[in-house]
Formats: structure tokens, C-alpha cells, sequence
């Protein structure tokens, strides 16, 4: 649990019965309960979140109630998440599981932060629109509003006075937020991603020359903070390369120290994904090593990429060459 706390929305979305999408709509209030975009009758639901509940109990994960609010203008409402609206499917669908390794500090913060109101949202549309109250057009590239399912202008949505501040500069928008009464997030849908994605924010005038101000005035000392951050990563992702590489050579002995290095350094590459980075990885499992070696072999020692450009077919291309990974792995285990 990297988040520290997981959730049975978090369940449903890993196990592929939630879309991302489907779950955004009903947070804006356009779905009237969660049930209605998850996949599978309610019995399956009902099983799903006995065994949730059990898996989180039977690991000591401290079970948190968390309010869930509509992201909609006006007054805040609570989203319902079941077909019935029953009170104790509703308390079962806002309790997340706790990591009981957080301090009771960390905790606090935690609950603290879900409880929070959730973030205004505002679209910066790619397609022509129009404002549902005033019937003003909006033409792509305006900003929109939706409220309970209707398009709103940010004049009806009472939100033109604010500013638009573009993302790139976090401190800037950080400070800006904090000062700002009202505030909200500007997404764009990537229809290449299939995903909506930040694109800044709307802030009050004030907030934003305060917060500029502010930056102005500590520039200097962020920056060497930045330096300093920057040198303790690089011998951050050293020590983890040198201690993955150690690893590999203990587990193949037989493989070129030249050839350790690169699939150590490959596998521990900062914001990649790869086993390296992940928390087995770190922890140097003996499974998760392997899955590194295999995957360099197959890259490397193999015509595999040469045969998924040709076929397209993943798993049909690994099965052509799992002998040859076999083959250089039981090499390189010997001294």
C-alpha cells in the first residue's frame, strides 16, 4: 500500500470492475450511485467486499471511516455508493484500511486529507458547447463547468473572476492554492490517453501575486535545495544500482560484470516502472532479480523483439524464445 491506506473503490478499479472514467463521472455527480458503473450483479459486489474486508482485518489494516463529497458547486453533498442506499453497505463502501505501521501523527494527516472536500473541477473542452443556464457559446478551448449533469460558463458557475495559472511551476501553484479561497483544477480529456489531465488552476488575483511574491523572494534558497535534492538522488539510484548489481552477480555468478552492470542500471532507473524500483526490487527478492535477468535476455540475447515486430503477438513471441532465456540463465548460474 504505497498510499499507506487502500479502499474498496481501490479494489474495484485493480481488479478491472471500476473504470477510471466511471468513477470520475459519479464523483461529479453525473452517475446516481457507484454501483451503476461497476461490473457484476450485486451479489458478486456483495462477496467482493466481505473478502476485501476480511484480507484487510486479517492483516491489522485500523479500518477509517471517509466522507465522500460530490464534486459539484453549491452545497456539499454526499455521494451515495449503493443501489439501496443502505446505511451499513454505505459505511462499508467509505471505511478504508489503515497501514498499522503509520504513526498516529501520519494517520491524522491521512484522515484529515480524505476527508477533505474534494477539488472544483473545470474542463477546458475540445469540442464545441454551450452554457446550459445562459445558452452562451462555448467554443473549444473554453472553460466549462458541469453541474449535476448541465454545462455551465464560468460566469454562471461563479468562478470568472478567478485567474487561470498553467501547470509547470509547483511551488508557484502551491502557494497559490494555499492563499486562494476559492480554487479550482483545470483538466483536459487526452483522448490519446484516454484520461483526463491537469492543465492548472483557476485562483483568486490576490493569492496568485502573493504567492509570486513569495517566490520571488526565496528563489535563490529553493534552488540550492534543488541542487542538494539532486545530488541526493544521484547517489540514492548509485546505491540501489550497486546493490541490485551485487545481487544479480550473487545469484548469477557466471554472468560478465559488464553485463550486470547494464542490467542493474537499466532495471533501477529512476521513474521507469522496472523491477528495480519497485518495493520487491528494493528489497532484493530473489523472484523479482530473476524477472530482471529474464527480461534483459529476452531484450538482448534473443531475437524477441525482432519477432514481436513481425507478429505483434506478445506471448506468442516469448514462447518462441523461452528455450534460449533458458539456456543463458542456467549459463550464467554457473561459475
Amino acid at each position: 500500500m504505497e498510499k499507506g491506506y487502500t479502499s474498496p473503490i481501490d479494489v474495484f478499479l485493480r481488479m478491472g470492475l471500476l473504470a477510471a472514467v466511471h468513477l470520475e463521472n459519479w464523483r461529479r455527480g453525473r452517475v446516481p450511485y457507484l454501483e451503476a458503473v461497476i461490473q457484476g450483479n450485486l451479489s458478486k459486489i456483495s462477496d467482493t467486499m466481505h473478502f476485501f474486508r476480511k484480507w484487510a482485518l486479517d492483516r491489522n489494516l485500523k479500518p477509517s471511516e471517509t466522507a465522500y463529497l460530490a464534486r459539484t458547486s453549491g452545497p456539499r453533498r454526499d455521494l451515495q455508493f449503493s443501489k439501496s442506499g443502505d446505511s451499513g453497505i454505505e459505511q462499508a463502501y467509505r471505511t478504508h484500511y489503515v497501514s498499522p505501521e503509520l504513526s498516529d501523527k501520519k494517520r491524522s494527516k491521512l484522515q484529515e486529507k480524505l476527508s477533505q472536500a474534494p477539488e472544483l473541477v473545470v474542463f477546458d473542452i475540445y469540442r464545441d458547447s454551450k452554457c446550459s443556464e445562459c445558452e452562451a457559446e462555448l467554443p473549444q478551448g473554453s472553460f466549462l463547468f458541469m453541474e449535476a449533469g448541465r454545462p455551465l460558463c464560468l460566469k454562471c458557475a461563479d468562478l470568472d473572476h478567478l485567474t487561470y495559472l498553467a501547470r509547470g511551476d509547483a511551488t508557484l501553484t502551491r502557494r497559490a492554492r494555499k492563499n486562494s479561497k476559492l480554487s479550482a483544477v483545470v483538466v483536459s480529456f487526452s483522448r490519446a490517453r484516454g484520461r483526463y489531465e491537469r492543465q492548472g488552476a483557476l485562483l483568486e488575483e490576490e493569492a496568485l501575486q502573493k504567492a509570486e511574491a513569495e517566490c520571488l523572494s526565496d528563489a535563490e534558497g529553493r534552488a540550492r535545495a534543488r541542487e542538494r535534492a539532486a545530488l541526493r538522488r544521484v547517489d540514492e539510484d548509485e546505491s540501489v544500482t550497486s546493490q541490485l548489481a551485487a545481487r544479480i552477480l550473487e545469484l548469477f555468478p557466471g554472468c560478465a560484470l559488464e553485463e550486470v552492470r547494464a542490467i542493474a542500471k537499466h532495471a533501477a532507473q529512476r521513474g521507469s516502472g522496472r523491477i528495480g524500483r519497485t518495493a520487491a526490487g528494493r528489497q532484493l527478492d530473489e523472484g523479482a532479480v530473476r524477472l530482471a535477468v529474464i527480461a534483459s535476455i529476452r531484450h538482448r540475447h534473443t531475437r524477441y523483439d525482432e519477432i514481436l515486430m513481425k507478429t505483434a503477438d506478445r506471448q506468442g513471441a516469448r514462447a518462441q524464445v523461452r528455450d534460449q532465456i533458458d539456456e543463458v540463465l542456467r549459463a550464467w548460474e554457473r561459475n
